[in-house]
């Protein structure tokens, strides 16, 4: 196999035409379950087919382009298009209700709407406020030659993509990326993990979050490789589609890797090419990770990202002997310090505030509804507060504690969630955990455990029974949780992160 791939062009249009021109036919994108495909010299056509409108007086000047694209390979294509020819572009859920992608357009000052959708409340309505909309797809790109001009009142902007946040004070707000930090960070993926363009990578994540836009469809495209995208994760089709196409690595997330960790695993002939699975959006529990890789032989690589940095952040080495389980690894092309409640960096070992710095870095942040000015995303030096508890060790590895609106303050001690989850997960019964606040007359706050089981679990009261024995065994009195409940289903996002604010709002309501 070759080395990695060192993309010469830096903007997303110059590396769509230098694929197109080195293989024209080699397969870019495949959709998993049908086996449909689009390669590089169709997609320099879709791209071409979006800069005319650039070409055209009065035309896309200052338009955000919203993707509502529920079809894994034209999303992916349409989303590469549309940063070739230069639009500002905010991915959206293409199978969100009406009404939500509505308020997404208003929110987010869209002049035009890319969907396959064909619910006509959204296409009526989006069309009545004045928003340009579009059907592509990949054997229709004439369709692409509709009229579009700029939506009346949208602002100017040079952000490749727009992404909306809650943040970690929960304030809604709009992450500005520049193509160039985009194509940095997929640089540094596809060299990091050695992505070179005899690789097909499989990537059943959605298509409207950093994580997939990024590590998956922008690294495939600096590295001229393959990707293989799915409309969603299914855990009975995943296996042969990974030997269907040879598959060499997987873009995944903790929910799908404990999936995978609780069923049948693989047989021999259809993982000898998978040179290692990625985690990346939530903490993966070491206790998942070594089932999966037990049941599965496929190595994980923990990693750790967000949209403020265009994803990747750090990530452990490929070489699995210098992985650090329970660790995301070391910082790669990118600053990153852990400091105290006076933002003075601490010791190794020494938990406290995560904060990063970079050209990757996002530099500011915009209002929904454009209805305040820009503001500073990092201090003066450009440091940015990640939101994330976390400490280094003498080796540079990072390990992450918590968010900090997760740590719970017991009667003044600090409490960090993982570390209870990774017990309650040290049982084989147990799917899931996630531990959360809940308010104490005495103590401030306590924590609670909700906890997910397998099907073959029965006898739930004897369970939480063992789990609580277990607690006593290996925490502190104080770390102990309260109440262990078993639950159906955890509140989840697209990407499988656990709503855990839901929780706190259940137990809050539960209280009165």
């Amino acid at each position: 196999m070759s080395g990695p791939v060192r993309a010469t062009a830096v903007s997303v249009g110059a590396l769509l035409a230098e694929r197109a021109s080195q293989a024209p036919l080699r397969n870019a994108f495949i959709e998993g379950r049908s086996g449909r495909t689009v390669n590089w010299r169709q997609l320099e056509e879709t791209a071409g087919c979006w800069r005319t409108f650039r070409q055209v007086p009065a035309r896309l000047p200052s338009t955000r382009v919203g993707l509502a694209i529920a079809d894994p390979v034209v999303a992916a294509a349409s989303f590469l298009a549309a940063l070739g020819c230069g639009v500002t572009v905010a991915p959206l859920d293409g199978e969100a209700p009406p009404g939500q992608l509505l308020e997404h357009i208003e929110q987010l000052h869209l002049g035009a709407l890319v969907t396959d959708s064909t619910d006509g409340q959204l296409l009526d309505a989006a069309a009545a406020s004045g928003v340009a909309v579009w059907s592509p797809g990949i054997d229709d790109l004439h369709l692409l030659r509709a009229g579009l001009r700029p939506r009346p009142g949208a602002p100017a902007t040079s952000a490749a993509l727009i992404m909306a946040t809650s943040g970690t004070s929960g304030t809604p707000k709009i992450v500005p990326l520049a193509e160039r930090q985009l194509v940095a960070t997929a640089t540094a993926v596809a060299g990091h993990h050695h992505i070179t363009s005899q690789d097909c990578g499989y990537c059943p994540l959605p298509l409207f979050h950093i994580n997939g836009l990024v590590v998956g469809v922008l690294s495939t495209l600096v590295a001229g490789s393959t990707l293989v995208v799915e409309r969603r994760f299914s855990r009975r089709t995943f296996w042969p589609t990974v030997a269907r196409y040879r598959v060499t690595w997987l873009n995944l997330v903790p929910a799908i890797i404990g999936v995978l960790s609780q069923s049948k695993g693989p047989t021999q002939a259809q993982t000898p090419h998978v040179r290692f699975a990625r985690s990346a959006a939530a903490p993966l529990p070491v206790a998942t990770a070594t089932l999966f890789e037990r049941r599965s032989g496929v190595a994980v690589l923990e990693t750790y990202g967000m949209t403020e940095a265009a994803s990747q952040i750090a990530a452990n080495p490929l070489r699995r002997s210098e992985r650090r389980p329970g660790s995301v690894g070391k910082p790669v092309g990118i600053d990153l310090r852990v400091v105290d409640h006076t933002r003075r960096p601490v010791p190794p070992g020494t938990a406290g505030d995560v904060e990063i710095r970079g050209e990757r870095v996002v530099s500011e942040y915009w209002a929904i509804n454009d209805s305040r000015p820009a503001w500073p995303a990092t201090d003066g030096d450009g440091w940015l507060a990640t939101g994330d508890v976390g400490f280094v060790d003498d080796d540079g590895f990072l390990y992450l504690l918590a968010r900090a609106d997760d740590v719970i303050n017991r009667g003044g001690e600090k409490i960090y969630p993982g570390e209870i989850e990774d017990v309650l997960l040290g049982d084989a019964r147990v799917t899931g955990a996630v531990v959360v606040g809940r308010a104490h007359s005495v103590a401030g706050t306590e924590p609670v455990a909700f906890v997910t089981t397998s099907a073959l679990v029965t006898e739930r009261a004897a369970l939480v029974d063992d789990l609580r024995g277990r607690c006593a065994e290996m925490l502190s009195r104080s770390k102990r949780p309260a109440d262990v409940t078993v639950v159906d289903i955890l509140p989840a996002g697209p990407t499988g992160k656990v709503r855990r604010a839901e929780l706190r709002r259940q137990l809050a309501g539960a209280a009165r």
